[in-house]
């Protein structure tokens, strides 16, 4: 029997990087899979290669996330494991940060992901697990990331009181906080030469000597979601190659 056999399995921010990764897992674990994402043209493809709802919402409105879980209920009947992925990031300086530099960043990683599991909740099966991306720059004092460490340092402490608070029903509350990853986000409009660049900086500065890939952080959530990880609740798992305990 493979591990999430008859499981329904809803993936927010789940067309690409991490989340995709863990989409692939989750599938191949026997999982019913509902996927949102904000790349249309990726989300079918994906929808065509793992048989899974695919939706097309932005987490950070409020409006696409409910419809979004609404479509998940009627399609699944309910949800066995949440794993809230969808994030945005973004450097600047302490000077030049801007209310809606702070904000564009926030409504996402911070807002958008507490409302959804909220809205969520009703949906959740009771002895279910919900898994949320956070990470290592809540800990690491990087230069220029304060916003987007500031949110995520904030979805730690909400995880924390939301695992609380789902004690009665069962529902644990667990986090993942990848290292520099290699996955599409860092390379996003950027040439080879800089992408090279940027991987030998990031690489320079984990213990391990290298990036860690979407795959290797995909493990960690499937592991915490699932009946393996059932005596696990409440922690901040890093995926960093040493950077946090080691750096």
């Amino acid at each position: 029997m493979k591990r999430f056999d008859n499981k329904c399995v809803a993936i927010l921010g789940g067309n690409a990087g991490i989340g995709l990764a863990a989409a692939r897992m989750f599938a191949a674990e026997g999982a019913r899979l509902a996927i949102t994402g904000r790349n249309a043209e990726t989300l079918r493809a994906v929808a065509e290669e793992l048989s899974a709802l695919c939706i097309r919402s932005d987490i950070g409105d409020l409006a696409q996330t409910q419809a979004a879980l609404g479509e998940i209920g009627d399609s699944l009947g309910g949800i066995d494991v949440l794993f809230v992925n969808a994030g945005v990031g973004g450097f600047a300086m302490v000077p030049d940060v801007t209310p809606e530099f702070w904000d564009q960043i926030h409504t996402v990683n911070l807002r958008g992901a507490f409302f959804a599991i909220q809205k969520a909740l009703p949906l959740m099966r009771n002895g279910g697990a919900i898994v949320i991306t956070g990470s290592i720059g809540s800990t690491a004092a990087v230069p220029g990331n304060v916003a987007y460490a500031a949110a995520k340092a904030g979805l730690r402490a909400m995880a924390r009181i939301v695992g609380k608070e789902l004690l009665p029903r069962r529902i644990r509350v667990n986090m993942v906080s990848p290292g520099p990853t290699d996955t599409e986000i860092f390379k996003r409009d950027a040439s080879p030469e800089e992408i090279q660049g940027m991987r030998e900086l990031l690489s320079s500065v984990v213990p391990l000597g290298r990036m860690g890939t979407s795959e290797e952080v995909a493990r960690a959530v499937l592991f915490l979601a699932s009946t393996e990880a059932s005596f696990i609740n409440g922690v901040d798992l890093s995926v960093d190659g040493g950077c946090i305990e080691l750096g």
